[in-house]
C-alpha cells in the first residue's frame, strides 16, 4: 500500500521481503505470556531462557542461518494445533484470525509450556534445538514424481522462506516426512513469472527444480539454485533474442 507504480525489479525486490508479519503478534504474546510465568514460582530456568532471549531479539526476517526463525516456526506450529480443537465448528476463520485466536485462547503456562516442547522436540531431533533454519528446511527433487520421495542422506538444498501462514509472499510449505528428520517443501511457489509490458516486453521466471521431468537431465535442477536463492532467469520472448539464446533448434516433423 506504500506504492503506487511498480517496475520489474522493484516488483521482485517486493515479492523477496523477508519479514515474516505473524510473529509481529505471535512473539510478543509468547514473550508477555513468559514474562508471567517467569515472576512466578515456577521461573523456567537454563534453555527456555536462552530461547527466549534469541527470539525477542530476533527482527522476524527469514534467513537460512537464523535459529529464532526455527524455533519460533515449530513453536507457532505447536501452539496453532493446541488452539484449533478449541474453534467452534462452522467459525471459518482465515489464517490471521486463526493466529489471533490461538493467541487469545491458550493460556501463558501453555504458550511457554509449547516453547519447552519445541525445544524438547528439536533437541531430539538434531541433538541440539540450536539450529539454522537453512539446515532443517529443505528442497529437494529426486524422482520429479508429484509424489515425490525425500531422503536426508541425499542432497537438497536451504531455503531461507517459508510457509504463507507466516506471512511469506514467496511460499515454501515444508514438513518432515517418513524417514526424514528434515523438512521438504512442496507446497507454494512453483513457477513463479513476472512480466512488464511497454514498447518492449521483458520478464523472468524460475522453476522449483527445472523445466525437465526426468533425473537424468541437466535440466532436472538447474533452476534450484536460483529457485532457492529467490532469483530469476530472462524469459526469451523475441525471436532474435530465442535465436541468440537456442541451444538446439528442430522443425516439426523433424
Amino acid at each position: 500500500k506504500a506504492k503506487s507504480k511498480f517496475t520489474l525489479d522493484t516488483l521482485l525486490a517486493a515479492a523477496r521481503d523477508p519479514h515474516l508479519t505473524a510473529f509481529d503478534e505471535l512473539l510478543p504474546a509468547l514473550s508477555e505470556a513468559y514474562q508471567t510465568v517467569a515472576d512466578g514460582p515456577d521461573a523456567p530456568r537454563g534453555d527456555i531462557r536462552e530461547a527466549m532471549a534469541l527470539l525477542r531479539a530476533w527482527d522476524h526476517n527469514y534467513a537460512t542461518t537464523s535459529v529464532a526463525q526455527t524455533v519460533a516456526t515449530y513453536w507457532a506450529e505447536r501452539l496453532l494445533r493446541l488452539a484449533r480443537p478449541r474453534i467452534q465448528a462452522g467459525q471459518p476463520l482465515d489464517q490471521m484470525a486463526i493466529i489471533r485466536f490461538a493467541i487469545k485462547n491458550t493460556t501463558a503456562p501453555e504458550k511457554v509450556n509449547a516453547l519447552q516442547e519445541t525445544l524438547d522436540e528439536l533437541t531430539a531431533s538434531f541433538s541440539s534445538w540450536r539450529q539454522p533454519w537453512g539446515e532443517i528446511n529443505r528442497f529437494q527433487r529426486l524422482t520429479g514424481r508429484i509424489d515425490e520421495v525425500y531422503d536426508d542422506k541425499k542432497p537438497s538444498l536451504p531455503v531461507a522462506f517459508t510457509s504463507s501462514a507466516w506471512g511469506s509472499l514467496a511460499a515454501f510449505g515444508s514438513r518432515a516426512r517418513s524417514g526424514t528428520q528434515k523438512r521438504y517443501g512442496d507446497v507454494g511457489n512453483s513457477f513463479v513469472a513476472v512480466v512488464e509490458f511497454g514498447p518492449r516486453v521483458r520478464a523472468r521466471s524460475v522453476l522449483a527444480g527445472g523445466v525437465s521431468g526426468q533425473p537424468g537431465s541437466p535440466h532436472f535442477t538447474d533452476q534450484a539454485p536460483l529457485y532457492v536463492q529467490q532469483q530469476f532467469k530472462n524469459i526469451w520472448f523475441y525471436p532474435e533474442d530465442i535465436k541468440q539464446n537456442a541451444k538446439r533448434t528442430y522443425s516439426p516433423g523433424q
